[in-house]
């Protein structure tokens, strides 16, 4: 066993013994997001590197605590990436965002709703369970999983099941051809004519449609970013200015512009609009309509994510008019966090998932020492 993850090991044995709750953490990149920060610092970064690529075969596997700027910018040398886009969040004051802190938080950028979501690129990891037991789960295929397949239910699970030490993930070459569009389009327009291309051959591959009240006069627009083959792209781009009014943007700003949503550094996230206000992360069918919110949202996802700042008191509301288009809605990001993230937990309130989430807890973490009280105050 490497010495890192021996000591890291015997850490968590004695915690095990003793009921010291251990808090996993790895660049502090998504400390911000979940409930209370609870218990002593278990540092992953330790466990960093690249473990093996295989750039033909299309998978890398790494440590836990690699940096996934230095992972990105290996696929980068060999024309491949990560295709989910997983966020950096560099203004949240961390150390730089690791691969097991991606796998964990189970966030995805702009291309999610067309290039699948975390889980959907993870093959198989190693983890270190609540009993200091050292157990590896998938490969490097894709078809290696019988009964349950707990390297994909680890992702999202804020390290609450256990402490990943590996990651084996799917990789993609990057397109060859991208161009953004972009129209001068409201919200009920813009979601129609996301839905109506949605249902289309396109190779629509991220949108954002948000209110610009920095320019003047303020302007509603629709963005959307189209990745493939060549011919399938320029013929998209035709098709759909002929459609509807709207211009290419230029390929260097707008791929400059996608990083800056993608790790939230556009002015709709950067600017709070007052000091009650929280960010509001509403995940909903992309086929739903325009929301009645309590102010104007940044949609990306096609439809099926919005943002909202909006105040804490607000949250039933936002909650009950998600759940009734068959999402959900949580507090993303507070300004005073510490005081403000309590009681709005980041998985889902239903009775039957949470039983099946609180026997998976008991299974991996019986002594309850990891990350506690990250989902859900009961554990």
């Amino acid at each position: 066993m490497d010495p890192a993850l021996r000591q890291i090991t015997d850490r968590i044995r004695a915690a095990a013994a003793d009921g010291t709750a251990l808090r996993i953490r790895g660049g502090g990149s998504k400390d911000f997001y979940g409930n209370r920060l609870e218990g002593e610092l278990l540092d992953t970064r330790a466990l960093s590197g690249i473990l093996s690529y295989e750039p033909s075969e299309l998978v890398v596997t790494v440590g836990a605590g690699t940096s996934l700027t230095e992972l990105e910018a290996l696929l980068a040398e060999r024309g491949q990436c990560l295709a989910f886009e997983p966020p950096h969040y560099a203004w949240s004051q961390n150390t730089g965002a690791t691969v097991g802190g991606m796998v964990a938080a189970g966030l995805s950028g702009p291309a999610r709703a067309s290039a699948g979501a975390v889980r959907e690129y993870v093959l198989g990891l190693r983890m270190v369970n609540g009993l200091g037991q050292d157990l590896v789960y998938g490969g490097q295929v894709m078809k290696n999983v019988a009964g349950y397949d707990v390297s994909r239910m680890m992702v999202g699970s804020m390290g609450t099941l256990g402490l990943i030490t590996e990651v084996s993930l799917k990789v993609l070459p990057v397109a060859p051809a991208e161009v953004t569009l972009v129209f001068p389009l409201g919200q009920m327009e813009a979601l129609e004519c996301l839905h109506r291309w949605g249902g289309q051959p396109l190779p629509l591959n991220a949108s954002c449609w948000v209110h610009d009240d920095t320019a003047s006069p303020a302007q509603d627009l629709l963005f959307v970013r189209l990745r493939g083959a060549v011919a399938a792209v320029e013929a998209a781009c035709q098709k759909m200015l002929a459609e509807v009014t709207g211009q290419r943007m230029d390929n260097a700003q707008a791929q400059a512009d996608w990083e800056l949503c993608r790790n939230q550094r556009l002015p709709f996230f950067e600017r709070t609009p007052g000091p009650d206000q929280v960010l509001w992360r509403l995940s909903v069918p992309q086929t739903a309509p325009v929301l009645d919110l309590p102010g104007s949202p940044l949609i990306e996802w096609h439809g099926g994510l919005r943002w909202l700042w909006a105040p804490l008191s607000a949250g039933p509301a936002l909650q009950a008019q998600a759940a009734a288009h068959g999402g959900n809605a949580t507090l993303f990001v507070a300004a005073h966090a510490d005081s403000t993230r309590a009681g709005a937990p980041i998985s889902s309130n239903d009775p039957a998932l949470m039983a099946i989430q609180q026997r998976l807890k008991a299974s991996l973490d019986p002594k309850g020492i990891f990350n506690p009280h990250r989902l859900f105050d009961a554990w």
